[in-house]
């Protein structure tokens, strides 16, 4: 009927023309999703009756399609993500069978937006892995190499992107976690900025201010296609951003000129891999060849973050009501417990500690339009190899996302771009950091790279 890996944006351009109906999309990929997710482990539900529902509301509505940003466009959100009446397991046991009465003001902007839900995707017990298994949540396995894991914790998400079920997914991410997936299997990934996107009506923040949800497609102008969709805070939010002068999705026609970029390469934390590294180097030799100064900045914001995140991330972890703690994902129970310890004033002097040095990492790239860095030390793991301990986690765990969590930190937008594929044909993926709320000038910046460097044409074998 069409192509699976199309781009939303060109997807809502044929529904809108009327050479597709909303039924046929919905159609389409839930039955692309019956074939392949059995092995693929990227939807933890499949809501086959809502997605057939939303098409049958959108095309009694058509007369109202020009107002919808994602009119008959499909889309998941991860299981961490509230929806009312459709089960919300957080993958975790302990909440098999929960169903919320409430949705995610996220899910509200989406479905109002013209888009038709597809299912929950897989993600470790609460997010609290950068691998997406254990706990009840299926494998969620890389489309190119299905012995490797897709991520986490957004893993389920961007293993569907990747494989063709659906063209848009909402992800989260606490320290890596819509990076890091969509790096691993090679699609376009946003962590925006803090007060980007809201968190309610269930929560003012997440993490201490660290998470945000945020979207994963196959290219910059779907990434923001859907970001214009789903922005903007809800009365009472605790965190702002403003608003864009210009709609998300225009920063994909936007070439900008002679950009001053800092690149980080290393980390104390953890030695990053040689393909890693090699293909980092392409990307940053890619932006000079586009006409920007590329300069080497001594800096290590993981190092400097660690310790506060480390105890910020697990209190997050041990703050989710739990009913039997001995039923928890025995990795991500390493977290609850260390979290469970830490003291009321104690997480309110971390707190600080961590706004103090974010601020000064801010100070330290102001005079950058950007920062490029790899987007993890290491190509995708195999499954089950990480990490090699529940015991050893916490100290294993920062040597992987030390380019990552900083700016869950800082929070400035942060996006990851294919930049290639190591020798195992795995995805590679490169970071580039905008200034605080700054997603519009990353963007442009992102499509920019996308079209000296096109990949989005090569498509795992499924």
């Amino acid at each position: 009927m069409f192509d699976p890996f199309i781009e939303a944006w060109q997807l809502r351009d044929l529904v809108m023309k009327g050479e597709l109906r909303p039924r046929e999309v919905a159609e389409f990929y839930l039955a692309r999703i019956e074939r392949i997710n059995p092995e693929l482990g990227a939807y933890m539900t499949v809501t086959a009756d809502s997605a057939l529902a939303d098409a049958a509301r959108l095309e009694a509505s058509r007369k109202d399609a020009a107002s919808m940003r994602l009119y008959g466009v499909a889309y998941s959100l991860k299981d961490l993500t509230p929806t009312a009446g459709i089960r919300t397991t957080l993958g975790s046991k302990d909440y098999a069978d929960s169903i919320p009465q409430q949705d995610a003001v996220i899910a509200q902007r989406l479905q109002k937006a013209g888009g038709m839900l597809l299912g929950k995707t897989t993600t470790p017990e609460f997010g609290g892995r950068p691998t997406t298994e254990g706990g009840m949540c299926p494998t969620a396995r890389n489309p190119w190499n299905r012995d490797y894991n897709a991520g986490g914790s957004s893993g389920g998400a961007a293993a569907a992107i990747a494989a063709g079920l659906g063209p848009l997914a909402e992800g989260s991410d606490g320290g890596g976690s819509i990076r890091g997936p969509a790096s691993n299997c090679g699609v376009v990934g946003l962590k925006p900025s803090r007060g980007r996107i809201t968190y309610a009506p269930h929560r003012g923040e997440a993490w201490g201010g660290y998470a945000t949800r945020g979207p994963i497609a196959r290219s910059v102008r779907d990434v923001a296609l859907m970001l214009d969709a789903i922005a903007g805070p809800a009365i009472g939010d605790p965190y702002w951003a403003p608003p864009p002068s210009r709609p998300f999705e225009e920063a994909a026609q936007v070439v900008p000129r002679n950009l001053r970029l800092a690149s980080i390469a290393t980390s104390k934390l953890g030695e990053v891999d040689p393909e890693v590294a090699a293909k980092f180097e392409s990307g940053c030799e890619a932006m000079r060849q586009m006409g920007h100064r590329v300069e080497p900045i001594d800096l290590d914001p993981g190092a400097m973050l660690v310790e506060c995140t480390r105890i910020l991330i697990c209190v997050g972890i041990a703050a989710i009501p739990v009913t039997n703690p001995e039923s928890i994902d025995p990795v991500v129970r390493e977290m609850y417990e260390v979290g469970r310890k830490v003291s009321g004033a104690d997480y309110v002097n971390l707190i600080a500690t961590m706004h103090n040095i974010a601020r000064t990492i801010v100070e330290r790239l102001e005079p950058y339009d950007a920062l490029l860095t790899p987007t993890m030390t290491r190509p995708p793991m195999r499954n089950g190899s990480f990490p090699s301990s529940p015991a050893h986690y916490l100290d294993e765990l920062w040597t992987w996302i030390a380019f990552e969590y900083p700016f869950n930190a800082t929070g400035q937008p942060a996006l990851t771009i294919p930049v290639g594929f190591n020798r195992a044909g795995l995805p590679i993926g490169f970071q580039i950091v905008g200034r605080p709320h700054g997603e519009f000038n990353l963007l442009a910046l992102a499509a920019s790279f996308e079209a000296a460097r096109p990949w989005n044409h090569l498509r795992p074998q499924l």
